[in-house]
């Protein structure tokens, strides 16, 4: 009968699924950053190119959302 309430009170699993929850919180924190830093970056390089004499980069290859 004790093992049976010791695998009830273990909270061993606990700490797992909370890692696992914080691992997939930091990876969509990560995926956004990335996304919204891409999107500006492309900008930037598009107006350096576009600035810069005879600079043929288009803003056509930036993808808007």
């Amino acid at each position: 009968m004790n093992t049976i309430g010791n695998f009830f009170w273990d909270e061993g699993g606990a700490a797992a699924v909370e890692y696992g929850l914080l691992v997939a919180l930091i990876a969509v924190a990560i995926i956004f950053a990335v996304t919204l830093l891409g999107q500006n970056l492309c900008k930037v390089f598009t107006g350096v190119a576009n600035a810069v004499t005879g600079g043929t980069y288009s803003a056509a290859t930036c993808q808007s959302s």
